[in-house]
């Protein structure tokens, strides 16, 4: 089968499409042909190998995919061979076939198309656990989205606003602060021209924030943190800008706040139960048309590479999406 291959560590224009074996699933284990796959931004790191995860040279990135069972081992209850699927995996997305537990797997609804299906499990699994699990976001509370256009920024978006939540998105282009619009953000802030602070501040009738959703890091954290209310929380998802932020902590005594690492990764390992639920809540949110994935373009396997840079340059919009 074709596969999308990191065979030494370094740019994604060093990754190389080969044919590999088409491999057999184990005991709890499902095979799926895949029809798209998802790109998220740890697809970047994992194969520079500066992620958490560190697979042995060769592998496939890929850490989402949709597609059609056709295998499935022993100990599966629930699934069968034909059944349309998404799957939230570690690595090995980025093939014609791909071998996943199955409690890593979730049916897509009808009408669900493989693009939208593919471009939903980590990036919303990712906002849904940060704002619910790990911030506690109750309804008429104010959170501010950093990033609010990308993949897992225009997901807490919508996941803020079907809480109830009043959402302030921060972005850098007027571009991208329309589509967080779109998707129902009530306020925003371009901060390439803007001070985050001082708007974000404004914005909320000059109280300060109760979540900061922060998947940008660098510059952007301190001035975030500056514009939080008394017992805010702020929620370290990632750092897309490039820069690990090191915030002043006298701000987190003064304002009694709180700083909350979100992995999302590694708390579904560990929880997959609550993550199968999470996911089966937000596919009835998908179900009532409270969230809307947004694809913004669509790359063949075969430029898989061409696919990654375009995600690491910031020029996507929601997600990008491979076409298997």
């Amino acid at each position: 089968m074709k596969s999308l291959l990191c065979v030494e560590y370094g740019p994604p224009e060093k990754l190389v499409i080969r044919d590999i074996d088409v491999p057999a699933p184990g005991a709890g284990e499902v095979r799926i042909v895949m029809h798209a796959a998802g790109l998220n931004f740890p697809d970047g790191l994992i194969i520079q190998n500066l992620y958490q995860f560190k697979p042995a040279l060769p592998f496939t990135p890929g850490g989402e995919a949709a597609g059609v069972i056709d295998a499935i081992a022993e100990g599966c209850d629930g699934l069968s061979v034909g059944d349309r699927v998404a799957v939230m995996a570690r690595w090995g997305a980025f093939a014609e076939r791909v071998v996943a537990p199955a409690a890593s797997v979730v049916k897509l609804p009808p009408g669900m198309p493989y693009d939208v299906g593919a471009a939903f499990g980590m990036t919303y699994g990712t906002s849904y656990h940060a704002l619910v699990q790990r911030a506690g976001l109750k309804a008429g509370e104010t959170l501010l989205v950093l990033g609010a256009a990308g993949g897992v920024g225009l997901a807490a978006v919508e996941i803020g606003k079907a809480l109830g939540a009043n959402v302030i998105a921060a972005a850098s282009s007027p571009v991208k602060l329309s589509l967080a619009r779109e998707h129902g953000a009530d306020k925003l802030i371009d901060y390439s021209v803007e001070d985050l602070k001082t708007a974000a501040k404004a914005l909320s009738g000059g109280r300060g924030v109760d979540v900061v959703f922060d998947p940008v890091g660098d510059r952007f954290t301190e001035p975030a943190l500056r514009a939080m209310a008394w017992g805010g929380r702020y929620l370290v998802v990632g750092f897309a800008a490039g820069g690990i932020s090191h915030p002043p902590l006298n701000l987190v005594l003064l304002k009694n706040a709180t700083i909350i690492g979100v992995f999302w990764g590694a708390w579904a390992d560990r929880e997959p139960a609550i993550n199968q639920s999470n996911m089966r809540l937000l596919l009835d949110l998908y179900a009532q048309g409270k969230i809307r994935p947004h694809v913004s373009r669509t790359f063949p396997l075969d430029d898989g590479g061409t696919a990654i840079r375009w995600m690491l340059d910031r020029k996507a919009l929601g997600k990008v999406v491979l076409t298997v």
